[in-house]
């Protein structure tokens, strides 16, 4: 009875065994790019209380500038993601970030509103193939009962971002403000801009492509990881690139990514102006309290995908953190000039919207075949990254209009519920591990 048993667990001790070896190898970088590239997303939110007032940009102005980035992400994602097919995902991903690197530094010489959307298309540019790139990536790596906790892994660079960034762009924008004859804005894309470079030609050097041209993972481990990989190959509807336009699978879950977005961005843009116009005036004090979201929305990140593996379900882990998301920025916009209040309701939107993202990649490869995966994720993404746009411009215009955030604040909160229920019009037995 003992060696029955002890045979049966023998597999997946060895499979738990080759997995933590994969995620020590892959993570600790990758980790470090996305939180850096997140960072060079997020900063600029902070960079709109200074930089605004020196450049003399409206709300308006800014909210289009930020969301410009979207528009360029969106219509370069999928032939970024069919050159990452080509080239290899190691020297794609360092090509993105060293030229992603220069120009977020380079945002430090905007004078105006022309240059500051025309280095917020460039930048889209060039990092629309990062995010869906990494996820083609781990795909290659983790078979789908893995992925959720992997994912979540990476993903918690995302809330990291904002623990880290915020206190550290706050603390730039105030410590060197004036320093050198430059504004605390332009050393803040300084400081964070050029790290990137330095981490592209770290992944040239040290990021494999796929499990099997590695000398670290033996030959059974690669045949059992082939073998997990080929099985689930089976179960998949999407096998062709035209696949990808015609299921009607594919256009949900661009409606379902619409909303993830709205919740992301939504916290990425505006939270620093949201808590600044709740009474807190010191841009240290800002960003110290915008970590909070993204600190608890890494531990329910974490959580959350560990959960969503343990139980083998996908769709409640999405649709709840989704449902918490609109919950927040709705509490958010009830009282904006009391801060208690707006900082409840943005813990409440962070933890929500944080889980959302990994929890939504789960989803995508369940359709999804090898060979139409570089595709269809970059195409999902980069529609969704309308909403991305959507988010920053629809309360910068909303503001300036009606002086007021809380009616976008609701509305956005309405996209993100409707996106919450149409989770669940996916269909469980295909989209949870098997």
């Amino acid at each position: 009875m003992r060696t029955a048993a002890s045979a049966s667990t023998a597999p997946a001790a060895a499979a738990r065994s080759t997995h933590a070896q994969i995620t020590w190898r892959l993570m600790p970088l990758l980790l470090l790019c996305y939180l850096f590239a997140h960072l060079d997303r997020i900063n600029i939110g902070f960079a709109n209380m200074q930089m605004s007032s020196d450049l003399h940009f409206s709300d308006t102005v800014y909210g289009f500038g930020a969301g410009l980035f979207f528009i360029a992400y969106a219509l370069f994602g999928v032939p970024s993601n069919m050159a990452l097919d080509r080239v290899g995902p190691r020297r794609w991903i360092a090509t993105l970030m060293v030229v992603w690197g220069l120009l977020s530094t380079s945002m430090l010489w905007v004078e105006g509103a022309t240059g500051f959307y025309t280095l917020r298309l460039l930048l889209g540019m060039a990092e629309a193939g990062f995010f869906p790139g990494i996820l083609v990536l781990l795909n290659r790596w983790y078979p789908a009962g893995r992925r959720a906790q992997v994912t979540a892994l990476f993903a918690v660079a995302v809330p990291m971002a904002g623990v880290i960034g915020g206190p550290l762009s706050g603390g730039i924008l105030q410590g060197f403000h004036d320093l050198g004859g430059l504004r605390g804005w332009q050393w803040m894309f300084l400081i964070e801009g050029l790290p990137v470079v330095v981490l592209g030609l770290v992944v040239l050097k040290a990021l494999p492509d796929h499990f099997e041209s590695v000398n670290w993972l033996s030959a059974e481990q690669k045949r059992e990881l082939r073998t997990q990989m080929d099985g689930e190959e089976q179960r998949k509807s999407i096998t062709s690139l035209s696949g990808i336009v015609r299921d009607g699978h594919v256009w949900l879950l661009v409606a379902i990514y619409f909303a993830v977005m709205l919740a992301v961005n939504t916290l990425a843009f505006w939270m620093p102006t949201l808590i600044h116009g709740a009474g807190i005036g010191s841009d240290g004090q800002v960003g110290l309290l915008s970590a909070v979201p993204y600190l608890a929305g890494c531990l329910f990140m974490l959580g959350c995908g560990r959960s969503s593996d343990r139980r083998r379900e996908r769709r409640w882990h999405l649709c709840v953190p989704l449902l918490m998301s609109a919950l927040g920025i709705a509490v958010a916009g009830i009282a904006p000039g009391h801060a208690p209040l707006v900082m409840t309701g943005l813990v409440v939107a962070g933890m929500g919207a944080s889980a959302a993202l990994p929890m939504f990649w789960q989803l995508p490869p369940a359709f999804l075949a090898n060979n139409t995966q570089a595709a269809g994720i970059a195409m999902i993404s980069s529609f969704g990254s309308i909403a991305s746009f959507l988010a920053p411009y629809l309360i910068g215009w909303m503001r300036d209009t009606t002086h007021s955030t809380s009616l976008a604040l609701y509305v956005l909160a309405v996209f993100i519920a409707l996106g919450s229920l149409l989770v669940l019009r996916t269909e469980a037995r295909v989209v949870n591990p098997a």
